[in-house]
């Protein structure tokens, strides 16, 4: 009996061409590979910053609200649809540390349950970044927060200036550390008044490769300060004197292991010609100001004409734009990476210099899949 053969019945309908909906249209290409720019933190200077960055990339900010609750917990809800879209999450680190912490971690992992594409997260500065060597009886924390991140759903992360450059080496996701040293050294060119006639300080050993980085670019002279008035640090309580046990004393008898003498660190001295001089001291953070201040007076006493502070990140902590404003340092110069209104408003010394230009651009490049090595073009590895 020969085959019957089926013809396709007339409610089968079949497509000359697959509908938009279902071959991935020109709507639905730009909704899976869209991107959206949201702000961690509903401040305001958190909000300037994320309002510069969207108004360089020509977009606008995704509809979030984020606030605390009458019991202190942090609430996060978005107001639009995230899926398939490459997600961007601006949050910049207040003095309430904590609290960014958890509005960042919250809202990355809201999104990564709305089925976000890729959740980067811009973080100018890291928080707890200092903190990112083991301490007798400590904790890397640092550490901590990257597998914090890790798992509330970050996939990438910008940030700039890394405290640590090792601390990339905490994630398991790539991070981008960016570079400020391109807008501080274009500042001291156009802002600084014979910058010639300047030269670039290092407040501490530790300080000394960045000053020189900076030193050779600007084709400057560097000078280093060695010492700090600080107090040595005993620890006479870790157990190094207690005694052996009973059980090993004669495995231990007339054995006694060398005990280190206490670090000292040496009165302040200078290393370096400053005299009649701009001098320009250089670092990647000014939190607690004292160390500066007290440099600031040994280079004002060396001849230094006048007396800048230059730094990505301008916590500025405490009192110190009290100190600053007392102090022989005739201006400190910091980025954004920080909100840092409040502190302006009590010193009139601090200026701010702008970095939303390489984070947008950042952003674009990430979402593009661009190479990234052009923004680090003639940065060094000290930088």
């Amino acid at each position: 009996m020969p085959r019957r053969m089926l013809m396709p019945h007339k409610s089968v309908f079949s497509y000359s061409q697959p509908p938009k909906w279902l071959n991935g249209g020109q709507n639905m290409n730009t909704a899976r590979c869209g991107y959206r720019v949201f702000s961690a933190n509903s401040s305001e200077a958190c909000m300037e910053l994320a309002k510069k960055i969207t108004e360089r990339l020509g977009t606008e900010l995704g509809k979030a609200v984020v606030y605390q609750e009458s019991n202190g917990e942090t609430r996060v809800e978005i107001k639009e649809s995230v899926r398939g879209h490459n997600i961007f999450i601006i949050q910049t680190i207040s003095r309430d540390v904590n609290t960014a912490v958890m509005e960042l971690l919250i809202m990355a992992y809201a999104l990564k349950t709305s089925c976000a594409n890729n959740i980067i997260g811009v973080i100018p500065y890291f928080p707890y970044s200092k903190q990112s060597k083991m301490r007798k009886r400590g904790s890397i924390v640092c550490k901590l927060l990257a597998s914090m991140m890790s798992g509330a759903g970050l996939t990438h992360i910008i940030t700039m200036d890394l405290h640590q450059k090792e601390i990339q080496g905490f994630f398991n996701f790539p991070v981008e550390n960016l570079r400020a040293s391109p807008f501080l050294l274009q500042y001291i060119q156009e802002e600084i008044q014979n910058y010639k006639n300047a030269v670039i300080v290092a407040k501490s050993p530790d300080a000394a490769k960045r000053a020189q980085s900076y030193a050779e670019r600007l084709r400057l002279g560097l000078a280093v300060i060695h010492g700090e008035p600080q107090c040595a640090e005993h620890d006479m309580v870790d157990g190094r004197h207690s005694p052996p046990t009973v059980k090993n004393t004669a495995v231990h008898k007339g054995l006694e292991i060398p005990l280190m003498m206490p670090k000292e660190k040496p009165p302040i001295c200078l290393v370096g010609d400053v005299h009649g001089k701009i001098a320009i001291i250089v670092d990647d953070i000014i939190d607690e100001v004292e160390s500066f201040v007290a440099a600031a007076e040994i280079l004002k006493e060396r001849g230094a004409f006048k007396v800048y502070v230059m730094a990505t990140h301008g916590i500025l902590s405490s009192d110190a734009p009290r100190l600053i404003e007392l102090s022989a340092i005739d201006e400190v110069v910091v980025t954004n990476t920080i909100p840092h209104e409040l502190q302006k408003q009590q010193c009139s010394k601090i200026r701010t210099v702008d970095i939303s230009l390489i984070l947008s651009e950042a952003i674009r490049r990430i979402h593009n899949g661009e190479s990234m090595s052009y923004l680090f073009r003639n940065i060094a590895l000290d930088d």
